[in-house]
Parts: C-alpha cells; sequence; structure tokens
C-alpha cells in the first residue's frame, strides 16, 4: 500500500466520522435503516461503515443533478429580479404585470398542487391500501367546469390582488381579516409540510442531516420567490416541471423494466386486490370510498382551485379570462398524468416487495419512505439516477413553497397592512416591501418544520390542514357568490360554525389516533436477520374502534364538505333569521354569472324569494362607474381595463357602490358593437319591504 493511498483512506475515514459525528447530534433524529443492492441491512447506529455504503449509493454525478436543479432555479430568480423588467409596483411583484403567458401559467398551476407530499404520498397510498384513490382523477375532471363557470368569472371581473377583498365587498372588513388569517395559517402550516417531506427523502437517499436538507430548500425558495416575483416563481414552475416529470419517468421506467414489464405489474395488483376504485360504502367514516374520494375530493379541490389566494393570484397573472379556463384544463389533466403515474409507481413497489414488506420486516417506519428507499436500493448502481429522483421531490416542493410565499406576501401587503391596518402603501415601493414580506413569511413556516415532524403521517396531515381551511373559504365565497340573499351576519356565523366543526373533527381525529386500514403483506422472502418482531395489524377494519365518536372518525376527504356545508348552512339560517339581502342591491359583478342567469329565468309571478324580475336584460349591472382618471396609479389603470376586458367594472377601492348602471361588456370578452349604437338604460322591477335589508360594508 503506497503512502498516497494510506493519506487518502485515512482522510476519507476522518471525513466519514465527521459526518456520523453531525448525524447523531442529540437531539436529531438520524435516518431510518436502509438496505444495499446486496441485502444487506444498513443500521444508522453502525458508524463509519453505514456512511461509507450512503456516500457509494449517492455520488458526484448525483450531486450535480441536485445542484444544478437549484443553481437554475436560483439564476431564474436573479435574471427576473435585476436583469429584466425592473418591478416597481406591487402588481409588477405579485401578479407579474399581468403579462405572463398561457401555458407557463398553466404548468405554475399544476406545479403549485403537485408537491412532494403527493410524490411520496401516492405511491405508498397504492402500495398500503390500494388504487381506491387514484378515482381523485374524476374529481380533477369535475373542478375545472365548476371553478370556471362559478367563480373564475368574479375573481377575473373584480381584478382584486387579494380575493379575500372580496368578502369585505360583499360582506364586511371583518370577514376579509379573518378568512385572510386563516389562509394564512393554513399556508404557512403546509409548505413547513411540503417541505419537511422531500428533506425526508433526501435524509434517506444521502444520509444527509434533515435539518440542513430543510435550510437548503428554504434558503433556494425565498431567494428566487423574492428576487424575482410572480414571474419567477412562474417561470421556474415551468423549469421544474420538465424535472418533476422527467424524474417520474426514469423512476417507472426503470422499475417496470426491473419488475419484469407493466404486464406483471398489473397481475400482481390485481391478485393482492389493488385494483378496487368503486367501493360504494356510503359510510363517512371509510377512510376512502368512491363518495368520499370523488365527492369530498372534489370539494377539496374545489377549495384549492376557488378559494385559494396561491390560484387565484395565478389566474390574475394573464389578461384574459380564457387564458385562465384554459390553465384550468392543462392542470387538471397535468395532476391526472402524475397522480397515474405514482399510482402505478405503487403497483411497482408492491410488486418488488410482495415477498418482503420493509415495513414489517422493520427496515422502514413510515410508508412514506418506500419510495425513496426502492430508489436507493435498486437504482443506486445507476450514477445520477437517485440525484435525479430527489430533484424531482425539490422541483415539486419548491414550486408550491414559492407559490405559497408569493401568495402570503399579497396577503400581508393587501389586507393585513391595508384593509386591517389602513396602510397605504407607495406605489414605487410595492415590489420593495412585498419581497421583505416574502422573506419573513418563509422564516416563521421554517420555524414551524419543526412542530410539523412531530406530528401525524404526512400525506393526510397536509391535506387535513388545507381541507379544515380550505372547506370555511369555500364556503364563504360560495355564500357571497352563489347566495345572493345572504348578509353580513349570516357570513360571520357561517365562518366561526365551519371552522368550529372542521376543527373539532380533525382535532378529535389527531387525539383519537384511528389505526388506519392497509391491505395484506408478507414477509417470508426476507433475511433471517431482519428485525420481524414488529406488530403490526396488517388489515385491521375501517371502524375498529367502534368507542371513538363518529366525528373523529370521519375520512380526512370529507374536511373541506363538512366546512362549507356547514358554514353555508349557519350562513343562510342566521340570514333569514336577521333579515335577508334584497338581491337588487348586490352588485351584480358579485353574483356568479350562472346565478344571475338562473334568476333571470324565474317566473315573474315567483315572489316569495323577492327577486328582481329581470337582473340587467341585455347588459350586465356594475358595481362601479368611477371614470378612469390621470390620477390613478399604474396598477388601478391596469387592473381597471383588464376588468372591463373581463365583462366587468373594477372596483377602485369600493368606495362607490351603486346599482343599474349600463356596462357595455358582456359575459364574452369583447363587447358587441351594437352595444355602442344602443346605449339605453333599463329599470329594475323590484318589490321593496322592511324585511329586506341592505348588508354593511363596514
Amino acid at each position: 500500500m503506497t503512502m498516497d493511498f494510506q493519506r487518502n483512506y485515512l482522510f476519507k475515514i476522518y471525513f466519514l466520522k465527521c459526518i456520523v459525528d453531525i448525524l447523531t447530534i442529540p437531539g436529531v433524529s438520524a435516518s431510518p435503516a436502509l438496505i444495499t443492492p446486496n441485502n444487506e441491512q444498513l443500521n444508522t447506529s453502525s458508524g463509519i461503515n453505514n456512511e461509507t455504503n450512503l456516500t457509494e449509493l449517492f455520488h458526484w454525478e448525483d450531486y450535480s443533478v441536485l445542484g444544478a436543479m437549484l443553481f437554475v432555479s436560483c439564476a431564474i430568480g436573479v435574471f427576473y429580479g435585476y436583469f429584466g423588467e425592473k418591478q416597481t409596483t406591487g402588481d409588477d411583484f405579485l401578479l407579474g404585470g399581468s403579462s405572463m403567458g398561457t401555458f407557463p401559467m398553466a404548468l405554475s398551476l399544476a406545479a403549485s398542487f403537485i408537491t412532494a407530499i403527493e410524490l411520496l404520498g401516492n405511491p405508498a397510498e397504492m402500495y398500503m391500501a390500494g388504487a381506491q384513490f387514484w378515482m381523485i382523477c374524476i374529481a380533477f375532471v369535475l373542478v375545472v367546469p365548476i371553478s370556471s363557470q362559478l367563480f373564475l368569472p368574479v375573481f377575473m371581473r373584480l381584478r382584486l390582488t387579494s380575493c379575500y377583498e372580496y368578502l369585505e365587498v360583499r360582506f364586511c372588513k371583518s370577514m376579509r381579516v379573518y378568512a385572510s388569517a386563516l389562509y394564512m395559517l393554513q399556508m404557512i402550516l403546509y409548505t413547513a409540510v411540503a417541505v419537511y417531506a422531500p428533506a425526508l427523502a433526501l435524509s434517506d437517499v444521502t444520509g444527509l442531516n434533515t435539518y440542513l436538507a430543510v435550510s437548503l430548500v428554504y434558503v433556494v425558495c425565498i431567494f428566487y420567490a423574492s428576487q424575482g416575483g410572480m414571474k419567477a416563481v412562474i417561470m421556474t414552475d415551468s423549469f421544474q416541471s420538465a424535472v418533476l416529470l422527467g424524474s417520474l419517468a426514469t423512476i417507472l421506467a426503470l422499475g417496470a423494466k426491473q419488475v419484469g414489464g407493466l404486464e406483471a405489474v398489473w397481475d400482481n395488483a390485481r391478485r393482492s386486490d389493488r385494483l378496487h376504485f368503486f367501493d360504494m360504502d356510503p359510510d363517512p367514516t371509510v377512510r376512502h370510498s368512491f363518495w368520499s374520494v370523488v365527492v369530498g375530493g372534489t370539494m377539496y379541490w374545489l377549495s384549492m382551485f376557488c378559494a385559494n389566494q396561491a390560484s387565484v393570484q395565478k389566474y390574475l397573472s394573464v389578461e384574459r379570462i380564457s387564458q385562465a379556463r384554459i390553465a384550468l384544463w392543462v392542470s387538471a389533466i397535468g395532476l391526472i398524468a402524475v397522480y397515474s403515474v405514482n399510482f402505478i409507481t405503487g403497483a411497482i413497489l408492491a410488486t418488488h416487495y410482495s415477498g418482503c414488506d420493509p415495513i414489517q420486516a422493520g427496515v422502514i417506519t413510515a410508508s412514506d419512505r418506500l419510495l425513496p428507499l426502492y430508489v436507493v436500493r435498486e437504482f443506486g448502481r445507476y450514477r445520477g439516477v437517485p440525484g435525479f429522483f430527489v430533484a424531482g421531490i425539490f422541483a415539486a416542493s419548491l414550486g408550491t413553497v414559492a407559490s405559497a410565499l408569493n401568495s402570503l406576501a399579497a396577503i400581508a401587503c393587501q389586507d393585513l397592512a391595508g384593509g386591517l391596518l389602513g396602510i397605504t402603501l407607495p406605489e414605487n415601493k410595492g415590489a420593495l416591501i412585498a419581497r421583505w414580506v416574502c422573506l419573513g413569511c418563509g422564516a416563521v413556516s421554517f420555524g414551524l418544520v419543526f412542530i410539523v415532524e412531530r406530528l401525524g403521517p404526512v400525506l393526510q396531515l397536509a391535506l387535513s390542514f388545507n381541507g379544515m381551511a380550505g372547506g370555511v373559504s369555500l364556503g364563504l365565497f360560495s355564500l357571497g357568490m352563489l347566495f345572493p340573499w345572504a348578509n353580513q351576519k349570516g357570513a360571520i356565523a357561517g365562518g366561526i360554525f365551519g371552522l368550529a366543526v372542521v376543527v373539532a373533527a380533525g382535532g378529535g381525529a389527531q387525539l383519537a389516533q384511528v389505526p388506519l386500514p392497509r391491505l395484506p403483506a408478507s414477509t417470508d422472502l426476507c433475511p433471517d436477520f431482519y428485525n420481524l418482531t414488529t406488530n403490526l395489524n396488517t388489515n385491521p377494519s375501517e371502524n375498529q374502534d367502534a368507542a371513538v365518536f363518529w366525528l373523529f372518525r370521519v375520512s380526512y376527504l370529507w374536511y373541506s364538505s363538512l366546512g362549507c356545508a356547514a358554514t353555508l348552512l349557519a350562513g343562510m339560517i342566521v340570514s333569514v333569521i336577521t333579515g335577508v339581502t334584497d338581491p337588487s342591491q348586490v352588485p351584480i359583478d358579485l353574483i356568479s354569472p350562472p346565478i344571475v342567469s338562473l334568476l333571470n329565468s324565474l317566473p315573474t309571478k315567483i315572489k316569495a324569494l323577492r327577486v328582481p324580475t329581470r337582473m340587467g336584460l341585455e347588459r350586465r349591472r356594475s358595481s362601479s362607474v368611477r371614470p378612469p382618471s390621470i390620477a390613478d396609479d399604474k396598477d388601478t389603470r391596469r387592473r381597471r381595463r383588464l376588468s372591463e376586458l373581463a365583462g366587468g367594472v373594477f372596483y377602485s377601492d369600493a368606495q362607490i357602490l351603486t346599482q343599474g348602471h349600463d356596462n357595455l361588456a358582456l359575459d364574452t370578452e369583447k363587447p358587441h358593437d351594437d352595444d355602442y349604437n344602443h346605449r339605453t338604460s333599463f329599470k329594475l322591477e323590484t318589490t321593496s319591504s322592511p324585511q329586506f335589508t341592505r348588508t354593511s360594508t363596514c
């Protein structure tokens, strides 16, 4: 052995010992046990040998792939922050100047919903419980027309940077602040989960400390989101979508080849009873049934598409409503494709581990680590593949977190500073202030990572967060847009009652800890030295713990439906008790167009609902007829023009709310020429009654 070789060997030993010291810091959890390609169990307490094997599995090519993805993401932020068109106003930073293209926005919209939570959780769901959850793809198809027709026209006509400003114009300021605070809590917690999940994957693959991985993700994400604004977020999402799709396709192709092709995967899934799609049990406590996945999933995704500030900001980043509608369909198709690939990957995992379940064997402790384990064990010899896989996981998380941080900056600047505190931000400082707010929100979310890691399963936890808050927000927007009789007191009562119901359901479920069902698994082919003493109930019944109150056993997929229904029910009951709003007094741009058409179609003899016989005739009533002024700032002029393009009249600060004025823009994006030649007004035929009370705008 030469002297140089001895020095190199000793240096490697010293370097690996330093890594072991980092990974064994008191209070810092190490990675779970892994399996080498030779079926040798790796114990995280085995010292240098363990770290040597981990180093051999993650080569410099893997680090290069991961580093390249992170570098390009930062470079995009630098370009749009320092070399692209100068961003001075708040709308330039938060909405990209409403000048983004349709396809990049569509990719960004889809990428914001495809997180590492799905990439790690969906294959594990297929492995543990079967394909029933794949029926969520039906919900994607149902959500798009509902969003496009009921909610999207209202947002595009109003052009409010914060979608929660609608609640102030429709009800009162307190509802705007309430919904904004709820969204901020929801998204800060959700981003913490979305970052912690890929950190687990990186920890399992490379042996890197989990907290170091979390810090890396947050530094990169906060940097490009705060420097480049919405333009950087959308363009980075487009790049990261390519990385994500490439990593999914690579793992799918290699996995299918390894287990003998997709036909073998299909046969094993059929034999192991994983291809069940139509569990028609109506019991709401069944975790995944056809009804909970399709109906409950539709309500959940409606809250994500229609009552989520991050989504609405993406819609407002383009000029026309037709662009937003196309983007909705593209994002739905992308979600269906990614979910389908994820479930096929889960079927590959089930085929590969059909004789030795790594969870019962004690190799890993949670189903979320199945896919990282498989990639490390089987594809570690392909240099660059583990790094590509981790890059895809990171890409999914970065897209979601960046969109969340951008939306949180909008909420803080528009709703908290402007709506709650009454602070008017100077136009030429809007982008700078939004950048600092982005940094602050990212720092708070980073701190919450240390709380998230101590909570339950990653997939169900994140969906529960969004379901509880999103369902209430969806109920408030539905109350305002779909029920013109609802008033301010009803909205307040509905928002409080809806949140109380879902918090009781979700909180009780966390305390009860009802065991999750899973399909039977085998350890017959496991090596003798595996730890097979773990006693798992591999097939518990759906309602095993009957002593737990039924509300605490309700499937997490029903949380959005539960919150929305409770909000609507309480809101309408209180509105009726306190005196409903006269629909003729509600500006028409605040009401969903199909509801207006429905009210117009009612016979004139129906007086019980106190609905005006005609609401606008050929023309739409506008809410504001404030003419353009040279005193208006850049953002106001832009939003007014785009609002009129979408068939509405821009709410300039909601200071002048009038009813019955002409608006030449119809439901289509271009007004008819005849409207310019025949500018005739109309008169609403309403029946005045003391029982109708006008809601306060607070």
